[in-house]
């Protein structure tokens, strides 16, 4: 090492490609030198020749292709990472299936891009995976792992956990996926370049945050549901998808039947649909600050789920009877369940549109209104038609306004130290009666 050299490029990246194709390792040089904070050690034309630049050069990051003859990238990379324990794998392929996605993950990887990825998505995985790699050699010593044995990961700290924010609508249409999408986004504006905000559609069959955010589902919940009892941070990242607005995204799976595993636990099955979710939003709760779940208009085990997990319940209504009533029987189970009056935050989206029932008698007939979204039809379906969300468009409109203050408020909300939440007022016992009883008190306060 010469003695000009700087502590900036001591620092560098060190990346080695591993690809049959002449043209294709040539293009992900040129997409790396771009970035002098990375720097390409080597290049290889199949798994037995990366093999061996691997220990020659101990680089950090390796980019695998897939399809290599004589030695395919999963053989190369369990192969890879016995001689080379510290290196850390990115599979780059344009097989971008969920099997090989999931195969990859068991062989060791630690993400997958599909070919060919952008220059930023390149960099971005690259320095990811690194720094994750780097606090993993910190908490585990290189000579513990120098034999090439996984040994068992130290346990996350307990302070490191995150909130998670579920959004829930007892009624549908009245706005869920929105409100849950631009909340994602504007927790993720507050929180800044340290803060790391996750958005979760638990809407299993039908789910629309992709559709919302112009993502495609080639990852997705699902896609855990086999290796639930192995789920960490790293395979909860391999599929999960970055958003440009810095979210990362757990989408619902593409198809309705692929859901099933996760709904309900199949036989012979360790574990059932609700415990694979929780397992899932455990894990979330420890990689990111933030985690905002959208869930479905229904209430079962996983839904029941998400709220025991949930720091608060974000229960939607639009200013109309059904969805009012539906929210009182909410209230009602939330009350059986002992959930405190601080867990539960009312909105309702679609303020200001005709309606005989005013703020007043909704907070007479259920509890306190966290904060209104003002209606605005015509701005909401572009934004859900074009996958461009409210806060990423025109901001000077009432409707972002609102969002990013309920996102103000939420943030407060979870700022209230815990001795604070163990005293407070649980769901008023009034909300504790009978659906059919509470229906009729519910509409003898709209006839007033």
């Amino acid at each position: 090492m010469s003695e000009g050299r700087t502590s900036v490029e001591q620092e560098r990246i060190k990346v080695l490609i591993v690809d049959d194709i002449g043209e294709t390792r040539e293009n992900l040089r040129k997409l790396l030198s771009f970035d002098p904070g990375i720097e390409v050690v080597g290049a290889a034309a199949s798994g037995p020749e990366g093999i061996e630049m691997a220990k020659e050069f101990l680089p950090h990051i390796v980019l695998m292709d897939i399809n290599m003859p004589d030695m395919d990238g999963i053989a190369a990379t369990e192969a890879l990472l016995q001689e080379v324990p510290n290196a850390q794998v990115v599979i780059v392929s344009v097989q971008g299936e969920t099997d090989y996605v999931r195969r990859a993950m068991l062989a060791g990887a630690r993400d997958f891009l599909t070919k060919p990825p952008s220059g930023d998505e390149l960099m971005s995985t690259i320095r990811r995976v690194h720094e994750k790699g780097r606090s993993r050699r910190e908490m585990v010593p290189a000579e513990a792992t120098a034999d090439g044995q996984r040994k068992q990961k130290a346990a996350p700290k307990e302070d490191a956990r995150g909130d998670v924010i579920a959004v829930f609508g007892p009624k549908g249409g009245v706005g869920c996926t929105t409100i849950a999408v631009n909340l994602a986004i504007a927790m993720q504006e507050m929180a800044g370049d340290g803060g790391k905000v996750a958005l979760i559609d638990t809407s299993l069959q039908f789910g629309d945050v992709g559709v919302m955010l112009n993502l495609r589902a080639n990852r997705s919940i699902a896609d855990l549901a086999d290796e639930i009892l192995e789920v960490d941070s790293d395979l909860l990242s391999s599929v999960m998808t970055a958003h440009g607005s810095g979210i990362k995204v757990l989408l619902a799976p593409p198809h309705p039947e692929a859901a099933e595993s996760l709904i309900s636990g199949t036989a012979g099955e360790r574990a059932g649909g609700d415990r694979k979710l929780k397992r899932i939003l455990e894990v979330a709760k420890r990689e990111f600050n933030t985690v905002v779940v959208d869930t479905w208009s229904w209430l079962d085990d996983n839904a029941l789920t998400v709220f025991d997990v949930a720091s608060l319940i974000v229960l939607v209504v639009d200013p109309s009877i059904p969805a009012i009533k539906s929210a009182r029987l909410l209230l009602e189970v939330a009350g059986k369940l002992d959930y405190p009056m601080a867990k539960i935050a009312l909105i309702v989206n679609g303020a200001g549109k005709r309606s005989l029932v005013r703020r007043e008698q909704i907070e007479q007939a259920l509890i306190p209104v966290m904060a209104e979204i003002p209606v605005d039809e015509q701005a909401a379906e572009e934004a859900a038609n074009r996958g461009v969300p409210l806060l990423m468009r025109d901001r000077s409109r009432p409707i972002c306004q609102s969002l990013m203050e309920l996102a103000s408020k939420i943030q407060e909300r979870l700022a209230v130290p815990e001795e604070a939440e163990d005293t407070e007022e649980a769901i008023p016992s009034a909300l504790k009666g009978s659906g059919g009883t509470g229906l009729l008190r519910l509409r003898k306060v709209f006839e007033k």
